[in-house]
């Protein structure tokens, strides 16, 4: 029989079984996405530091098209300068969000978010001009997509600086973090198409020779314009805000689900993308 204290008991159970499983599900994504995410910096710094020190610029167009404009020193200087800001972001992101970081080395993680910001509003920006000056593969709407999303960096960088400076550290965390999301929308656009590649067994829905299609007009828009990043985010923060034990339990599901699907992809961007660029 059910005393009132085995009731009071079993509820209190219930209501601290919320935020365990939405801080492992949180927590799980984050130790694969800095995994992924330090990998693909390597790649960076590997490949475009390797060329652009031996001289061999062109080999950017390998990853980039037209990322090398033979006598076109302005736009060269901008990739380059977008490349390599991009690396030290894809670096530096997680480090921002890694609580003990936060805790014991405050001042690091003020200074390192200060540069964190200043970078993406360059890297933004530098993006914005490339995808509309350099052209490339890809169809309008991709174009539009990434330049929305150099929209939403700008624009949330500039809100994650305003809450900062006026102390709404609450209001700051969030836009942080909303950040770190569109920040790494080129990042999640090449894991989830190796997802793809390797759920597919190779192109499917669209052509890799022009790189257009349905499949990658949709993964564009999810990506960068209607970002599922930012979705799942909001799913987490209102859970984490309102305890509520089915939108938390549904949320940390998402979580997972997303979690696995980005294994999978880091692990085919890894060995079918990045690794064979470096030999």
């Amino acid at each position: 029989m059910m005393t009132k204290a085995n009731i009071l008991h079993s509820e209190k159970t219930k209501t601290s079984f919320v935020p365990k499983i939405l801080t492992f599900a949180a927590a799980s994504w984050l130790t694969v996405a800095t995994i992924g995410q330090w990998i693909f910096a390597f790649y960076i710094v590997s490949f475009y530091g390797k060329s652009a020190f031996s001289g061999a610029f062109e080999k950017w167009n390998q990853v980039l098209p037209h990322g090398y404009v033979e006598g076109d020193l302005k736009g060269n200087l901008i990739v380059g300068l977008h490349v390599l800001l991009a690396a030290i972001l894809v670096i530096g992101g997680p480090l921002q969000l890694i609580p003990q970081i936060r805790r014991h080395l405050p001042l690091f993680h003020r200074w390192l978010g200060r540069v964190y910001v200043i970078l993406a509003i360059l890297v933004g920006s530098a993006g914005l001009i490339m995808v509309w000056t350099r052209g490339g593969i890809g169809d309008q709407t991709q174009r539009i997509s990434i330049s929305v999303q150099a929209i939403y960096i700008i624009s949330f960088a500039l809100l994650a600086i305003r809450y900062a400076r006026s102390r709404q550290l609450e209001k700051h965390r969030s836009w942080a973090l909303r950040l770190f999301m569109v920040v790494n929308g080129v990042w999640f656009f090449r894991v989830g198409l190796m997802f793809w590649l390797l759920v597919n067994g190779g192109p499917a829905g669209f052509d890799p020779e022009t790189f257009t299609g349905p499949f990658l007009t949709t993964l564009s828009i999810i990506t960068y314009s209607v970002p599922l990043s930012l979705i799942v985010l909001e799913m987490y923060l209102y859970a984490q805000k309102s305890q509520h034990r089915e939108f938390s339990i549904v949320t940390s599901a998402v979580i997972l689900t997303f979690t696995v699907m980005m294994c999978i992809g880091i692990f085919g961007a890894t060995m079918g993308m990045w690794l064979p660029r470096l030999k």
